[in-house]
């Protein structure tokens, strides 16, 4: 059975859970500035967790390409209040904090969270390891090749699975030696990869099950999706779907999404698929 511990809780995931995606940056590829005030970001919520989300990802530093960056002391002033809000209104609320600064992780952990979701994979923080070992909370390790602000730029691989896996390899090891429990691996669709990087990973995800470690798909909304459609941002709920039911398919244990109701559909769907 593959389990994740949060908050003294074991959450099986040989059932597929969602995490919803609450994006507090003004500045977000789909969403930005939409979840500016208590209000919207509660109703969002509750609207997701109604839906069947398990987790909530929070994010307050905008990993967009091309992005902005933002000090750590911003992204504390942001993230912090959103974090007390959402465990003061649900307690039982599972929040993963989206950051790569380990000062932000702790303080956000210490604040209720309950998973740290590192779209640098430990490269842009040397501390980052060491704090979620510390924590011993879930730990998202995701691949990404250079920074938010370069990511895009020319991104290159020998051979894109192999050079994932490799690197996955490395990094599991060396948390797994200093103690930590729960590990999940994020391939990073987008972040620093071409379309064809992001279709050949998709078409090899089940690959990296040897990893041993529980595999989360982020995937909604992407250029990946729509830019091959000539579509935007917007439209591309049903190129979402289709993705996320070939991530699902392939064995993928949580899928990070904006849509949560659709998600939960498919996961049941290919519930009574292999369960017929």
């Amino acid at each position: 059975m593959a389990t994740i511990n949060c908050k003294g809780k074991l959450i099986d995931l040989d059932s597929p859970k969602i995490m919803g995606i609450l994006n507090i940056t003004p500045d977000s590829f789909f969403d930005g500035g939409k979840y500016s005030d208590e209000k919207s970001i509660l109703e969002q919520v509750e609207k997701m967790l109604s839906e069947g989300a398990t987790f909530i990802d929070v994010g307050a530093y905008s990993s967009r390409p091309g992005a902005t960056h933002i000090s750590e002391e911003e992204e504390l002033n942001r993230i912090i209040p959103i974090i007390k809000i959402l465990v003061a209104h649900f307690p039982e609320i599972l929040l993963s904090v989206d950051t790569f600064r380990s000062k932000v992780a702790k303080e956000c952990i210490e604040a209720g969270a309950a998973i740290i979701n590192d779209i640098s994979g430990g490269n842009a923080d040397p501390d980052m390891f060491a704090t979620a070992v510390e924590l011993q909370v879930p730990y998202i390790i995701m691949h990404m090749q250079g920074t938010p602000q370069n990511m895009q730029d020319n991104p290159q691989y020998n051979n894109i699975s192999e050079d994932l896996i490799l690197d996955f390899s490395k990094k599991t090891s060396e948390l797994k030696k200093m103690g930590l429990n729960d590990i999940i691996i994020d391939l990073g669709f987008g972040f620093g990869k071409t379309v064809s990087h992001n279709y050949e990973l998709l078409r090899n995800l089940d690959l990296f099950h040897a990893l041993e470690c529980p595999i989360l798909t982020g995937i909604s909304r992407k250029s990946m999706l729509y830019k091959p459609l000539d579509i935007s941002a917007k439209e591309a709920l049903n190129a979402t779907t289709y993705a996320n039911t070939i991530a699902l398919q392939k064995g993928s244990q949580i899928l990070r999404v904006h849509d949560v109701k659709e998600a939960q559909e498919i996961i049941a769907l290919n519930a009574l698929l292999l369960n017929s």
